[in-house]
């Protein structure tokens, strides 16, 4: 059973991908409007936030995400697209915590489109203080920068923090959000960036091409290593002697396994040396989503929201993000 608003209509406008690829190979058509089940809320998605995971689901690279479930010879999904923000249109029979007209964020499936699914436990009231835009440029990337510095790095106010790729989407929440609990914090980024980490609130900022955050000038008690490829070695140097560091992602580990054997030699170290190294999948829930609200309404972290374009204008927002040259986050308006 499903409760609605008014009778929805059948087909909307969306992103579809038929094929492994790249942003040529994202196009705008008319799909059916999706169904809901009991424990699902469908979502009239304002805006949808772009993030390096829906570039990999769009390649189809690594390889093993492929044979994880994700479609071995095109995507099982054929809307890109996972963070949301936008209204409720219609609730499952089992859903509790939303009503119709409700605004929300948070984490559904094919939201490169005018409405999209997603499940209740993934869902959270959009903060009363954020637009559309900023709210949907929030769920994966700060939710996984909350995981990373809380429950794998164990985070206690008055520690020293290295975010190594600062102005990125996780970075620039993990800048934000360490600072919020106390820590020291010194951001990683390139010399065009420096500003935008500085802006963040961190203490120290170093530039990688001028500077090595490994010479042996600091130790950090906690190193957020963020889709980053220093080897192991050079970790360990910046490392305070009982330190930890938590490798969110990779990206230069080839095609079959992207970054996961940099991390799986780091997880075979660990049990013989006192530095600790942390690997994770993060969780998506919105226990995350409500605790990050606190900071939002408190105004001691912000989305960084570098670029907005048109959903007809996704290949491009794409293309941008493979550039490089993306300083914080990119929202895809559906409006």
């Amino acid at each position: 059973m499903v409760t609605e608003h008014t009778a929805a209509p059948t087909r909307m406008r969306a992103i579809v991908q038929t094929k492994y690829g790249d942003a040529g190979d994202l196009h705008l058509d008319r799909v059916p409007v999706p169904e809901i089940t009991p424990s699902e809320v469908l979502v009239r998605v304002r805006a949808a936030g772009l993030d390096r995971g829906t570039w990999h689901l769009m390649t189809g690279k690594p390889y093993l995400m492929r044979i994880a479930g994700m479609g071995f010879k095109g995507p099982k999904d054929r809307v890109p697209g996972r963070d949301l923000a936008g209204t409720v249109e219609a609730i499952g029979a089992e859903v509790t915590r939303f009503a119709i007209g409700d605004e929300v964020y948070g984490i559904g499936r094919g939201t490169f489109a005018e409405v999209a699914v997603a499940p209740e436990a993934k869902l959270a009231h959009k903060p009363a203080g954020l637009t559309f835009e900023q709210a949907a440029v929030v769920p994966i990337s700060a939710g996984t920068a909350l995981q990373a510095l809380t429950d794998q790095g164990r985070l206690e106010a008055g520690q020293s923090v290295l975010v190594i790729g600062a102005s990125g989407g996780v970075g620039s929440y993990a800048v934000q959000i360490a600072k919020a609990l106390g820590a020291e914090v010194t951001g990683v980024a390139g010399p065009e960036k420096l500003d935008l980490v500085r802006s963040l609130g961190a203490d120290h900022v170093v530039d990688y091409t001028r500077a090595d955050f490994a010479d042996g000038t600091a130790r950090y008690d906690l190193i957020l290593d963020i889709a980053g490829n220093p080897r192991l070695s050079r970790l360990r140097r910046a490392l305070a002697p009982k330190g930890t560091v938590v490798l969110v992602g990779g990206e230069d580990g080839g095609n079959l396994t992207g970054g996961m054997n940099r991390s799986l030699r780091a997880l075979l170290l660990t049990p013989f040396i006192g530095q600790r190294f942390a690997m994770y999948v993060a969780k998506e829930r919105a226990s995350d989503l409500e605790r990050l609200a606190g900071f939002f309404e408190a105004a001691t972290v912000v989305p960084s929201l570098g670029h907005t374009f048109p959903l007809d204008r996704v290949p491009k927002a794409m293309r941008l993000l493979e550039s490089g040259h993306v300083r914080g986050k990119v929202a895809i308006t559906t409006i």
